[in-house]
Protein backbone atom coordinates (compact mmCIF):
# COMPACT_ATOMS: atom_id res chain seq x y z
CA UNK A 1 0.00 0.00 0.00
CA UNK A 2 0.79 3.44 -0.75
CA UNK A 3 -1.08 5.16 2.10
CA UNK A 4 0.89 7.19 4.85
CA UNK A 5 -1.15 5.39 7.95
CA UNK A 6 -0.15 1.47 6.24
CA UNK A 7 3.66 3.30 5.30
CA UNK A 8 3.77 3.95 8.83
CA UNK A 9 2.11 1.33 10.76
CA UNK A 10 5.10 -1.32 11.05
CA UNK A 11 7.18 1.86 12.41
CA UNK A 12 5.39 3.05 15.45
CA UNK A 13 4.79 -1.20 15.87
CA UNK A 14 8.48 -1.14 15.98
CA UNK A 15 9.18 1.36 18.52
CA UNK A 16 6.50 0.35 20.56
CA UNK A 17 8.34 -3.45 20.65
CA UNK A 18 11.52 -1.54 21.49
CA UNK A 19 10.06 0.50 24.39
CA UNK A 20 7.47 -2.28 26.03
CA UNK A 21 8.87 -5.65 24.80
CA UNK A 22 8.41 -7.65 21.51
CA UNK A 23 5.03 -8.29 22.39
CA UNK A 24 3.98 -5.09 21.68
CA UNK A 25 5.51 -5.96 17.79
CA UNK A 26 1.67 -6.54 16.37
CA UNK A 27 -0.14 -4.08 17.92
CA UNK A 28 -2.81 -1.38 16.21
CA UNK A 29 -1.13 2.06 16.71
CA UNK A 30 -4.78 3.42 15.93
CA UNK A 31 -3.35 5.80 12.86
CA UNK A 32 -6.07 8.02 11.88
CA UNK A 33 -6.31 11.09 9.43
CA UNK A 34 -5.28 14.30 11.50
CA UNK A 35 -7.95 16.72 12.43
CA UNK A 36 -7.11 19.64 10.70
CA UNK A 37 -9.31 22.15 12.84
CA UNK A 38 -6.51 21.17 15.50
CA UNK A 39 -3.42 20.63 13.75
CA UNK A 40 -1.24 20.94 10.47
CA UNK A 41 0.30 17.53 10.93
CA UNK A 42 -0.88 14.62 8.30
CA UNK A 43 -1.74 12.14 10.95
CA UNK A 44 -2.59 11.20 14.60
CA UNK A 45 -1.20 8.03 16.19
CA UNK A 46 -3.79 7.28 18.77
CA UNK A 47 -1.53 4.11 20.20
CA UNK A 48 -0.35 5.35 23.51
CA UNK A 49 -3.61 6.12 24.36
CA UNK A 50 -4.78 2.62 24.42
CA UNK A 51 -1.84 0.96 25.53
CA UNK A 52 -1.13 3.67 28.74
CA UNK A 53 -3.19 1.30 31.08
CA UNK A 54 -1.41 -2.36 29.78
CA UNK A 55 1.89 -0.28 30.06
CA UNK A 56 1.36 1.25 33.53
CA UNK A 57 2.40 4.66 32.31
CA UNK A 58 0.46 7.85 31.91
CA UNK A 59 -0.15 8.32 27.59
CA UNK A 60 2.07 11.20 27.39
CA UNK A 61 5.09 9.38 28.73
CA UNK A 62 3.93 6.14 26.29
CA UNK A 63 4.06 8.80 23.87
CA UNK A 64 7.42 10.17 24.42
CA UNK A 65 8.57 6.37 24.70
CA UNK A 66 7.02 5.64 21.19
CA UNK A 67 9.04 8.76 19.63
CA UNK A 68 11.96 8.10 21.36
CA UNK A 69 12.59 4.76 19.59
CA UNK A 70 10.50 5.93 16.44
CA UNK A 71 13.21 5.05 13.45
CA UNK A 72 11.62 6.50 10.19
CA UNK A 73 13.77 9.76 9.34
CA UNK A 74 12.63 9.35 5.17
CA UNK A 75 9.22 8.96 6.33
CA UNK A 76 8.54 11.08 9.28
CA UNK A 77 9.39 15.18 9.79
CA UNK A 78 7.69 15.75 12.83
CA UNK A 79 6.49 13.52 15.72
CA UNK A 80 4.72 15.71 18.11
CA UNK A 81 3.04 14.78 21.81
CA UNK A 82 -0.04 16.59 22.03
CA UNK A 83 -3.51 16.27 24.40
CA UNK A 84 -3.34 13.42 27.01
CA UNK A 85 -0.80 11.43 24.62
CA UNK A 86 -1.98 11.91 20.93
CA UNK A 87 1.23 11.98 18.54
CA UNK A 88 0.41 14.04 15.75
CA UNK A 89 3.12 13.18 12.77
CA UNK A 90 4.04 15.76 9.60
CA UNK A 91 4.98 13.50 6.66
CA UNK A 92 8.32 14.17 4.98
CA UNK A 93 7.27 16.56 1.37
CA UNK A 94 9.91 14.02 -0.46
CA UNK A 95 7.85 11.21 0.74
CA UNK A 96 5.34 12.45 -0.40
CA UNK A 97 6.46 13.46 -3.53
CA UNK A 98 8.51 10.43 -4.18
CA UNK A 99 5.44 8.05 -3.40
CA UNK A 100 3.02 10.04 -5.78
CA UNK A 101 5.01 9.65 -8.54
CA UNK A 102 5.67 6.09 -7.94
CA UNK A 103 1.89 5.52 -8.21
CA UNK A 104 1.74 7.30 -11.17
CA UNK A 105 4.47 5.21 -12.99
CA UNK A 106 2.68 1.74 -11.52
CA UNK A 107 0.54 -0.35 -13.55
CA UNK A 108 -1.76 -0.52 -10.79
CA UNK A 109 -3.61 1.93 -7.98
CA UNK A 110 -4.43 -0.93 -5.73
CA UNK A 111 -2.15 -3.54 -5.17
CA UNK A 112 -3.03 -6.83 -5.64
CA UNK A 113 -3.48 -8.65 -2.75
CA UNK A 114 -1.22 -11.69 -1.68
CA UNK A 115 -2.15 -14.96 -3.73
CA UNK A 116 -2.94 -16.61 -0.12
CA UNK A 117 -5.69 -13.44 0.80
CA UNK A 118 -7.33 -13.18 -2.80
CA UNK A 119 -10.81 -14.51 -2.57
CA UNK A 120 -13.23 -16.31 -4.64
CA UNK A 121 -16.39 -14.32 -3.87
CA UNK A 122 -20.16 -14.88 -5.42
CA UNK A 123 -21.89 -11.78 -5.64
CA UNK A 124 -26.12 -12.86 -5.98
CA UNK A 125 -27.89 -9.33 -7.12
CA UNK A 126 -30.44 -7.55 -9.30
CA UNK A 127 -32.59 -10.80 -8.89
CA UNK A 128 -35.74 -10.41 -10.91
CA UNK A 129 -38.56 -12.03 -11.83
CA UNK A 130 -39.03 -13.78 -15.20
CA UNK A 131 -41.58 -12.13 -17.27
CA UNK A 132 -41.94 -9.30 -15.09
CA UNK A 133 -40.84 -5.88 -15.79
CA UNK A 134 -38.32 -4.68 -13.38
CA UNK A 135 -39.44 -2.34 -10.89
CA UNK A 136 -37.20 0.98 -8.75
CA UNK A 137 -36.26 -1.92 -5.87
CA UNK A 138 -34.44 -3.90 -8.62
CA UNK A 139 -32.43 -0.67 -9.40
CA UNK A 140 -30.94 -0.57 -6.11
CA UNK A 141 -29.85 -4.28 -6.07
CA UNK A 142 -28.37 -3.82 -9.62
CA UNK A 143 -26.54 -0.93 -9.12
CA UNK A 144 -24.58 -1.83 -5.70
CA UNK A 145 -24.21 -5.92 -6.97
CA UNK A 146 -22.67 -4.37 -10.00
CA UNK A 147 -20.54 -2.03 -8.13
CA UNK A 148 -19.40 -4.64 -5.54
CA UNK A 149 -18.56 -7.02 -8.17
CA UNK A 150 -16.61 -4.50 -10.04
CA UNK A 151 -14.68 -3.13 -6.89
CA UNK A 152 -13.91 -6.81 -5.77
CA UNK A 153 -12.26 -7.66 -9.06
CA UNK A 154 -10.45 -4.56 -9.25
CA UNK A 155 -9.12 -5.09 -6.30
CA UNK A 156 -7.73 -8.50 -7.48
CA UNK A 157 -10.56 -10.90 -6.36
CA UNK A 158 -11.96 -13.72 -8.76
CA UNK A 159 -15.65 -12.89 -8.95
CA UNK A 160 -18.48 -14.95 -10.06
CA UNK A 161 -22.01 -12.82 -10.80
CA UNK A 162 -25.39 -14.96 -9.86
CA UNK A 163 -28.76 -13.19 -11.30
CA UNK A 164 -31.02 -15.21 -9.54
CA UNK A 165 -33.89 -15.53 -11.97
CA UNK A 166 -37.44 -15.87 -9.97
CA UNK A 167 -38.07 -18.16 -13.39
CA UNK A 168 -39.85 -21.69 -11.95
CA UNK A 169 -43.32 -21.67 -10.09
CA UNK A 170 -46.88 -21.35 -10.58
CA UNK A 171 -46.88 -18.50 -12.35
CA UNK A 172 -45.34 -19.97 -15.45
CA UNK A 173 -48.64 -22.32 -16.49
CA UNK A 174 -50.25 -18.94 -16.63
CA UNK A 175 -48.06 -17.63 -19.35
CA UNK A 176 -47.59 -20.75 -20.79
CA UNK A 177 -51.18 -20.80 -21.93
CA UNK A 178 -51.42 -17.20 -22.47
CA UNK A 179 -48.40 -17.73 -24.50
CA UNK A 180 -50.25 -20.07 -26.67
CA UNK A 181 -53.48 -18.45 -26.75
CA UNK A 182 -51.82 -15.09 -28.37
CA UNK A 183 -49.05 -17.52 -30.77
CA UNK A 184 -45.79 -17.29 -30.04
CA UNK A 185 -44.66 -15.49 -32.79
CA UNK A 186 -47.61 -12.73 -31.95
CA UNK A 187 -46.46 -8.99 -31.26
CA UNK A 188 -47.87 -9.82 -28.24
CA UNK A 189 -45.71 -12.78 -27.49
CA UNK A 190 -43.10 -10.21 -27.75
CA UNK A 191 -44.21 -7.92 -24.95
CA UNK A 192 -42.20 -10.67 -23.19
CA UNK A 193 -38.46 -8.63 -24.40
CA UNK A 194 -39.99 -5.44 -24.68
CA UNK A 195 -43.11 -4.20 -22.61
CA UNK A 196 -42.89 -8.00 -20.10
CA UNK A 197 -45.81 -6.27 -17.40
CA UNK A 198 -48.22 -5.75 -20.27
CA UNK A 199 -47.98 -9.52 -21.15
CA UNK A 200 -48.40 -10.88 -17.17
CA UNK A 201 -50.91 -8.95 -17.05
CA UNK A 202 -52.96 -9.62 -19.79
CA UNK A 203 -52.39 -13.45 -18.62
CA UNK A 204 -53.19 -12.54 -15.22
CA UNK A 205 -56.45 -11.13 -16.15
CA UNK A 206 -57.84 -14.06 -18.65
CA UNK A 207 -56.55 -16.47 -15.36
CA UNK A 208 -58.46 -14.49 -13.29
CA UNK A 209 -61.35 -14.31 -15.23
CA UNK A 210 -61.80 -18.02 -15.27
CA UNK A 211 -60.28 -18.57 -12.18
CA UNK A 212 -63.98 -19.73 -10.43
CA UNK A 213 -65.14 -21.50 -14.18
CA UNK A 214 -66.36 -25.23 -13.95
CA UNK A 215 -65.21 -25.56 -16.68
CA UNK A 216 -62.50 -28.17 -17.62
CA UNK A 217 -60.80 -26.35 -20.38
CA UNK A 218 -61.19 -22.99 -19.38
CA UNK A 219 -58.19 -21.09 -19.29
CA UNK A 220 -57.32 -21.03 -15.57
CA UNK A 221 -58.26 -24.83 -15.59
CA UNK A 222 -55.62 -25.37 -18.54
CA UNK A 223 -53.27 -23.16 -16.53
CA UNK A 224 -53.02 -25.46 -13.63
CA UNK A 225 -52.84 -28.59 -15.63
CA UNK A 226 -50.09 -26.72 -17.46
CA UNK A 227 -48.17 -25.89 -14.33
CA UNK A 228 -48.12 -29.79 -13.31
CA UNK A 229 -46.88 -30.64 -16.65
CA UNK A 230 -44.47 -28.23 -16.50
CA UNK A 231 -43.07 -29.36 -12.84
CA UNK A 232 -43.40 -32.86 -14.37
CA UNK A 233 -40.92 -32.14 -16.91
CA UNK A 234 -43.24 -32.54 -20.09
CA UNK A 235 -41.09 -31.74 -23.09
CA UNK A 236 -43.87 -29.37 -25.05
CA UNK A 237 -44.36 -27.62 -21.35
CA UNK A 238 -40.49 -27.06 -20.85
CA UNK A 239 -40.68 -25.67 -24.80
CA UNK A 240 -43.04 -22.91 -24.13
CA UNK A 241 -41.05 -22.60 -20.67
CA UNK A 242 -37.46 -22.08 -22.51
CA UNK A 243 -39.54 -19.30 -24.75
CA UNK A 244 -40.67 -17.44 -22.21
CA UNK A 245 -37.19 -17.39 -20.46
CA UNK A 246 -35.19 -16.34 -24.10
CA UNK A 247 -37.84 -13.33 -24.25
CA UNK A 248 -36.74 -12.40 -20.81
CA UNK A 249 -33.14 -12.75 -21.59
CA UNK A 250 -34.21 -10.42 -24.36
CA UNK A 251 -35.55 -7.54 -22.02
CA UNK A 252 -32.66 -8.01 -19.33
CA UNK A 253 -29.87 -7.25 -21.83
CA UNK A 254 -31.79 -4.37 -23.42
CA UNK A 255 -32.00 -3.37 -19.73
CA UNK A 256 -28.70 -3.85 -18.51
CA UNK A 257 -26.68 -2.35 -21.14
CA UNK A 258 -28.93 0.95 -20.89
CA UNK A 259 -27.49 0.87 -17.30
CA UNK A 260 -24.20 -0.37 -18.08
CA UNK A 261 -24.40 -3.39 -15.82
CA UNK A 262 -21.98 -6.58 -16.02
CA UNK A 263 -24.38 -8.84 -15.74
CA UNK A 264 -24.65 -11.17 -18.91
CA UNK A 265 -26.65 -14.25 -19.44
CA UNK A 266 -24.25 -17.03 -18.68
CA UNK A 267 -24.37 -15.52 -14.86
CA UNK A 268 -28.32 -16.44 -14.85
CA UNK A 269 -28.53 -18.81 -11.55
CA UNK A 270 -32.70 -19.08 -11.29
CA UNK A 271 -34.65 -20.78 -9.26
CA UNK A 272 -34.81 -22.93 -12.04
CA UNK A 273 -31.29 -24.19 -11.92
CA UNK A 274 -31.99 -25.89 -8.18
CA UNK A 275 -35.65 -27.51 -8.81
CA UNK A 276 -34.02 -30.91 -9.56
CA UNK A 277 -32.24 -30.82 -6.05
CA UNK A 278 -34.93 -29.78 -4.04
CA UNK A 279 -37.09 -33.02 -3.07
CA UNK A 280 -32.72 -34.47 -1.76
CA UNK A 281 -32.42 -31.37 -0.02
CA UNK A 282 -35.86 -31.89 2.17
CA UNK A 283 -35.08 -35.48 2.55
CA UNK A 284 -31.91 -35.18 3.85
CA UNK A 285 -32.62 -32.35 6.16
CA UNK A 286 -35.54 -34.64 7.74
CA UNK A 287 -33.21 -37.48 8.37
CA UNK A 288 -30.12 -35.07 9.90
CA UNK A 289 -33.45 -34.04 12.61
CA UNK A 290 -33.16 -30.81 11.42
CA UNK A 291 -36.73 -30.64 9.76
CA UNK A 292 -39.97 -31.62 10.88
CA UNK A 293 -43.44 -32.29 9.67
CA UNK A 294 -45.58 -29.38 11.30
CA UNK A 295 -49.35 -28.86 10.61
CA UNK A 296 -48.72 -31.07 7.46
CA UNK A 297 -45.51 -28.68 5.79
CA UNK A 298 -41.79 -29.55 6.56
CA UNK A 299 -40.48 -26.98 8.86
CA UNK A 300 -37.19 -25.98 10.43
CA UNK A 301 -37.34 -24.24 14.22
CA UNK A 302 -33.90 -22.89 14.83
CA UNK A 303 -33.54 -21.70 18.53
CA UNK A 304 -33.46 -18.10 18.94
CA UNK A 305 -35.88 -17.27 15.85
CA UNK A 306 -39.52 -16.83 17.89
CA UNK A 307 -42.60 -14.42 17.12
CA UNK A 308 -45.48 -13.21 18.50
CA UNK A 309 -45.77 -14.32 22.19
CA UNK A 310 -42.20 -16.75 22.31
CA UNK A 311 -43.92 -18.78 19.25
CA UNK A 312 -41.13 -20.34 17.33
CA UNK A 313 -40.80 -19.01 13.39
CA UNK A 314 -40.92 -22.06 11.40
CA UNK A 315 -38.62 -21.84 7.91
CA UNK A 316 -40.77 -23.82 5.66
CA UNK A 317 -38.88 -26.03 3.28
CA UNK A 318 -41.25 -28.27 1.45
CA UNK A 319 -45.40 -26.60 1.58
CA UNK A 320 -48.07 -29.16 2.56
CA UNK A 321 -49.25 -29.15 -1.21
CA UNK A 322 -45.87 -30.48 -1.64
CA UNK A 323 -44.60 -27.50 -3.23
CA UNK A 324 -40.86 -25.67 -2.14
CA UNK A 325 -40.89 -22.01 -1.50
CA UNK A 326 -37.96 -19.47 -1.59
CA UNK A 327 -36.10 -21.19 1.69
CA UNK A 328 -35.25 -24.32 -0.09
CA UNK A 329 -34.00 -22.81 -2.75
CA UNK A 330 -31.78 -20.65 -0.90
CA UNK A 331 -30.37 -23.02 1.11
CA UNK A 332 -29.86 -24.83 -2.51
CA UNK A 333 -28.00 -21.13 -3.35
CA UNK A 334 -25.75 -21.69 -0.91
CA UNK A 335 -25.16 -25.23 -0.43
CA UNK A 336 -23.99 -24.69 -4.08
CA UNK A 337 -22.12 -21.72 -3.95
CA UNK A 338 -19.94 -23.54 -0.82
CA UNK A 339 -19.46 -27.35 -2.15
CA UNK A 340 -19.71 -26.38 -5.53
CA UNK A 341 -18.00 -22.78 -6.46
CA UNK A 342 -16.07 -23.37 -3.61
CA UNK A 343 -16.64 -19.64 -2.72
CA UNK A 344 -14.55 -17.42 0.36
CA UNK A 345 -17.67 -14.99 0.00
CA UNK A 346 -21.46 -15.50 -0.98
CA UNK A 347 -22.59 -11.62 -1.16
CA UNK A 348 -26.82 -11.58 -1.55
CA UNK A 349 -27.27 -8.00 -2.61
CA UNK A 350 -31.35 -8.18 -1.59
CA UNK A 351 -33.53 -6.07 0.13
CA UNK A 352 -33.08 -5.54 3.95
CA UNK A 353 -36.19 -7.20 5.16
CA UNK A 354 -35.45 -10.55 3.86
CA UNK A 355 -32.40 -10.62 6.46
CA UNK A 356 -34.48 -12.91 9.26
CA UNK A 357 -35.22 -15.12 5.88
CA UNK A 358 -31.72 -15.06 5.13
CA UNK A 359 -30.47 -15.57 8.26
CA UNK A 360 -32.41 -19.01 8.97
CA UNK A 361 -31.66 -20.42 5.39
CA UNK A 362 -28.15 -20.09 6.16
CA UNK A 363 -28.34 -21.28 9.69
CA UNK A 364 -30.35 -24.46 8.42
CA UNK A 365 -27.53 -24.71 5.24
CA UNK A 366 -24.78 -24.95 7.78
CA UNK A 367 -26.59 -26.97 10.11
CA UNK A 368 -26.84 -29.74 7.80
CA UNK A 369 -22.80 -29.64 7.33
CA UNK A 370 -23.15 -27.63 3.57
CA UNK A 371 -21.29 -24.96 3.90
CA UNK A 372 -17.55 -25.55 3.50
CA UNK A 373 -15.86 -22.51 4.59
CA UNK A 374 -18.18 -19.73 2.73
CA UNK A 375 -18.85 -16.98 4.45
CA UNK A 376 -22.27 -15.60 3.90
CA UNK A 377 -23.45 -12.03 4.00
CA UNK A 378 -26.63 -9.75 3.51
CA UNK A 379 -26.00 -6.79 1.43
CA UNK A 380 -29.22 -5.19 2.76
CA UNK A 381 -30.55 -2.57 0.42
CA UNK A 382 -33.03 -0.19 1.52
CA UNK A 383 -35.71 1.86 -0.10
CA UNK A 384 -36.03 4.49 -2.99
CA UNK A 385 -38.59 6.81 -1.28
CA UNK A 386 -40.81 9.51 -3.50
CA UNK A 387 -41.12 13.19 -2.31
CA UNK A 388 -43.78 12.09 0.37
CA UNK A 389 -40.95 10.00 2.07
CA UNK A 390 -43.14 7.08 1.41
CA UNK A 391 -41.93 4.40 -1.27
CA UNK A 392 -41.90 5.30 -4.99
CA UNK A 393 -44.98 4.32 -6.30
CA UNK A 394 -47.27 4.86 -9.39
CA UNK A 395 -51.28 6.47 -8.57
CA UNK A 396 -52.81 3.17 -9.34
CA UNK A 397 -50.07 1.63 -6.24
CA UNK A 398 -47.93 -0.10 -8.00
CA UNK A 399 -44.36 0.05 -7.57
CA UNK A 400 -42.57 2.82 -10.09
CA UNK A 401 -40.90 0.56 -12.67
CA UNK A 402 -37.36 0.75 -13.33
CA UNK A 403 -37.11 2.07 -17.05
CA UNK A 404 -39.64 5.38 -16.06
CA UNK A 405 -36.80 5.78 -13.74
CA UNK A 406 -34.11 5.51 -16.32
CA UNK A 407 -36.30 7.35 -18.42
CA UNK A 408 -36.67 10.34 -16.36
CA UNK A 409 -33.10 10.81 -15.41
CA UNK A 410 -32.11 10.78 -19.28
CA UNK A 411 -34.77 12.79 -20.47
CA UNK A 412 -34.03 15.55 -17.62
CA UNK A 413 -30.12 14.83 -18.17
CA UNK A 414 -30.44 15.65 -21.79
CA UNK A 415 -32.02 18.91 -21.12
CA UNK A 416 -29.34 20.12 -19.11
CA UNK A 417 -26.92 19.15 -21.44
CA UNK A 418 -28.93 21.06 -24.56
CA UNK A 419 -29.15 23.77 -22.05
CA UNK A 420 -25.28 24.13 -21.35
CA UNK A 421 -23.82 22.55 -24.36
CA UNK A 422 -25.55 24.14 -27.66
CA UNK A 423 -22.49 24.15 -29.19
CA UNK A 424 -22.41 20.25 -29.64
CA UNK A 425 -23.66 18.25 -32.35
CA UNK A 426 -26.56 15.75 -31.44
CA UNK A 427 -24.76 12.48 -31.42
CA UNK A 428 -22.31 14.13 -29.01
CA UNK A 429 -24.64 15.52 -26.65
CA UNK A 430 -26.61 12.27 -27.01
CA UNK A 431 -24.01 10.76 -25.85
CA UNK A 432 -22.64 13.09 -22.95
CA UNK A 433 -26.47 12.90 -21.93
CA UNK A 434 -26.67 9.04 -21.42
CA UNK A 435 -23.51 8.41 -19.44
CA UNK A 436 -24.65 11.76 -17.22
CA UNK A 437 -27.86 10.22 -16.78
CA UNK A 438 -27.25 7.03 -15.42
CA UNK A 439 -23.85 8.33 -13.83
CA UNK A 440 -26.30 10.52 -11.66
CA UNK A 441 -29.20 7.54 -10.36
CA UNK A 442 -25.94 5.27 -10.15
CA UNK A 443 -24.08 8.00 -7.85
CA UNK A 444 -27.32 9.07 -6.06
CA UNK A 445 -27.93 5.30 -4.74
CA UNK A 446 -24.33 4.74 -3.87
CA UNK A 447 -23.29 7.58 -2.50
CA UNK A 448 -25.34 6.81 0.95
CA UNK A 449 -25.22 3.77 2.70
CA UNK A 450 -26.72 0.71 0.88
CA UNK A 451 -29.21 -0.51 3.60
CA UNK A 452 -30.23 3.64 4.00
CA UNK A 453 -33.52 4.62 2.08
CA UNK A 454 -32.76 8.14 0.21
CA UNK A 455 -35.63 10.43 -1.74
CA UNK A 456 -35.51 10.72 -5.93
CA UNK A 457 -34.76 14.04 -6.34
CA UNK A 458 -33.61 14.26 -10.22
CA UNK A 459 -32.69 18.03 -9.77
CA UNK A 460 -30.36 17.12 -6.72
CA UNK A 461 -28.89 14.03 -8.62
CA UNK A 462 -28.16 15.96 -11.58
CA UNK A 463 -26.27 18.97 -10.46
CA UNK A 464 -22.65 20.03 -11.32
CA UNK A 465 -22.20 21.03 -7.76
CA UNK A 466 -22.39 19.01 -4.32
CA UNK A 467 -21.75 15.07 -3.95
CA UNK A 468 -23.06 14.40 -7.31
CA UNK A 469 -22.32 12.19 -9.72
CA UNK A 470 -22.43 15.08 -12.64
CA UNK A 471 -19.88 16.58 -10.32
CA UNK A 472 -17.04 13.84 -10.64
CA UNK A 473 -17.88 13.61 -13.95
CA UNK A 474 -17.21 17.07 -14.92
CA UNK A 475 -13.86 17.55 -12.58
CA UNK A 476 -12.51 14.51 -14.81
CA UNK A 477 -13.57 16.38 -17.86
CA UNK A 478 -12.09 19.69 -16.76
CA UNK A 479 -8.71 17.94 -16.07
CA UNK A 480 -9.09 15.87 -19.91
CA UNK A 481 -9.72 19.64 -21.23
CA UNK A 482 -5.97 20.81 -18.84
CA UNK A 483 -4.16 17.75 -20.80
CA UNK A 484 -5.33 18.59 -24.23
CA UNK A 485 -4.34 22.06 -24.14
CA UNK A 486 -0.60 21.27 -22.44
CA UNK A 487 1.99 21.60 -25.17
CA UNK A 488 4.24 17.88 -25.31
CA UNK A 489 2.54 16.90 -22.06
CA UNK A 490 4.94 14.94 -20.04
CA UNK A 491 2.82 13.12 -17.48
CA UNK A 492 5.43 10.38 -15.95
CA UNK A 493 6.46 12.70 -13.59
CA UNK A 494 8.81 13.37 -11.18
CA UNK A 495 6.17 14.81 -8.55
CA UNK A 496 7.46 17.89 -7.07
CA UNK A 497 6.08 19.68 -4.28
CA UNK A 498 6.31 23.05 -3.72
CA UNK A 499 2.70 24.63 -3.14
CA UNK A 500 0.35 23.36 0.39
CA UNK A 501 -2.12 22.97 -2.39
CA UNK A 502 -0.09 20.33 -4.44
CA UNK A 503 0.77 18.55 -1.36
CA UNK A 504 -2.68 17.98 0.43
CA UNK A 505 -4.00 16.63 -3.28
CA UNK A 506 -0.43 13.80 -3.92
CA UNK A 507 -1.35 13.19 -0.08
CA UNK A 508 -5.03 12.52 -0.49
CA UNK A 509 -4.21 10.28 -3.76
CA UNK A 510 -2.06 7.89 -1.92
CA UNK A 511 -4.70 6.61 0.17
CA UNK A 512 -6.76 5.44 -3.00
CA UNK A 513 -5.86 1.47 -2.73
CA UNK A 514 -6.28 1.07 0.74
CA UNK A 515 -9.61 2.62 0.58
CA UNK A 516 -10.98 0.26 -2.39
CA UNK A 517 -9.29 -2.44 -0.70
CA UNK A 518 -11.23 -1.30 2.66
CA UNK A 519 -14.69 -1.04 0.38
CA UNK A 520 -13.98 -4.50 -0.72
CA UNK A 521 -13.83 -5.70 2.75
CA UNK A 522 -16.59 -3.58 4.20
CA UNK A 523 -19.11 -4.25 1.42
CA UNK A 524 -19.80 0.20 1.62
CA UNK A 525 -19.63 1.95 -2.09
CA UNK A 526 -20.55 5.00 -0.26
CA UNK A 527 -17.15 5.23 1.05
CA UNK A 528 -15.72 5.32 -2.17
CA UNK A 529 -17.89 7.78 -3.35
CA UNK A 530 -16.91 9.95 -0.72
CA UNK A 531 -13.62 9.44 -0.91
CA UNK A 532 -13.84 10.65 -5.11
CA UNK A 533 -15.59 13.34 -3.94
CA UNK A 534 -13.22 14.59 -1.81
CA UNK A 535 -10.64 14.57 -4.48
CA UNK A 536 -12.22 16.29 -6.71
CA UNK A 537 -12.39 19.05 -4.07
CA UNK A 538 -9.24 18.76 -3.06
CA UNK A 539 -8.07 18.84 -6.85
CA UNK A 540 -10.46 22.61 -7.27
CA UNK A 541 -8.34 23.57 -4.62
CA UNK A 542 -4.96 22.73 -6.00
CA UNK A 543 -6.21 24.58 -9.42
CA UNK A 544 -6.85 27.41 -7.87
CA UNK A 545 -3.95 27.72 -6.23
CA UNK A 546 -1.20 26.81 -8.42
CA UNK A 547 -1.18 27.27 -11.92
CA UNK A 548 -0.39 24.61 -14.43
CA UNK A 549 -0.50 25.63 -17.95
CA UNK A 550 0.83 29.30 -16.84
CA UNK A 551 3.21 27.53 -14.38
CA UNK A 552 6.34 29.57 -13.35
CA UNK A 553 8.60 27.30 -15.42
CA UNK A 554 8.88 23.91 -17.43
CA UNK A 555 9.90 21.85 -14.04
CA UNK A 556 6.89 22.65 -12.25
CA UNK A 557 4.39 22.76 -14.88
CA UNK A 558 5.31 19.04 -15.76
CA UNK A 559 5.09 18.02 -12.34
CA UNK A 560 1.79 19.65 -12.33
CA UNK A 561 0.63 18.27 -15.13
CA UNK A 562 1.58 14.81 -13.87
CA UNK A 563 -0.29 15.29 -10.86
CA UNK A 564 -3.32 15.86 -12.92
CA UNK A 565 -3.07 12.69 -14.70
CA UNK A 566 -2.73 10.72 -11.66
CA UNK A 567 -6.33 12.53 -10.28
CA UNK A 568 -7.49 12.00 -13.51
CA UNK A 569 -6.67 8.40 -13.45
CA UNK A 570 -7.60 7.94 -10.00
CA UNK A 571 -11.05 9.57 -10.68
CA UNK A 572 -11.99 7.83 -13.88
CA UNK A 573 -11.11 4.47 -12.02
CA UNK A 574 -12.46 4.92 -8.96
CA UNK A 575 -15.59 6.01 -10.93
CA UNK A 576 -15.41 3.01 -13.29
CA UNK A 577 -15.44 0.26 -9.67
CA UNK A 578 -18.89 2.42 -9.16
CA UNK A 579 -19.77 1.01 -12.91
CA UNK A 580 -19.73 5.04 -14.06
CA UNK A 581 -18.56 6.38 -17.17
CA UNK A 582 -16.02 9.47 -17.42
CA UNK A 583 -17.12 11.85 -20.28
CA UNK A 584 -14.34 13.22 -22.57
CA UNK A 585 -16.24 16.47 -22.42
CA UNK A 586 -18.97 18.12 -20.78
Amino acid sequence: MTDPASVLTPHVQAAMAAAFGPEWREADPVIRPANKKQTSADLQVNAAMAAAKKVGRPPREVAAAIVEHLDAAELVASAEIAGPGFLNITLQDDWVAASATDLLRSDRLVPLPDADERQRVVVDYSSPNAAKEMHVGHLRTTVVGDALARTLEGIGHEVIRQNHLGDWGTPFGMLAEHLLEVGEDSDEAHLLETDPNTFYRNARATFTATEKSSDPDSFAARARRRVALLQGGDAESLRLWHGIIELTKGYLRRVYDELDITLTDDDIAGESMYNDELPGICDALQEKGIAVISEGALCVFLDGYTGREGKPIPLIVRKSDGGYGYATTDIATLRHSSLELKADRALYVVGAPQNLHFRMCWETTDKAGWVKGTVPTHVQIGNMLGADGKLLRTRSGDLVTLQSVVDSALERAATVVAESRPDLDEETRATISHQVGIGALKYADLSISHDSEYTFDLDRMLSLTGNTGPYLQYATARIRSILRRADAVVTDGPITLTEPAERALALRLLDYGTVVTSVGESLEPHRLCAYLFDVAQTFTTFYEHCPVLKAEDAAVKDSRLALCALTLRTLVEGLSLLGIQSPDQM
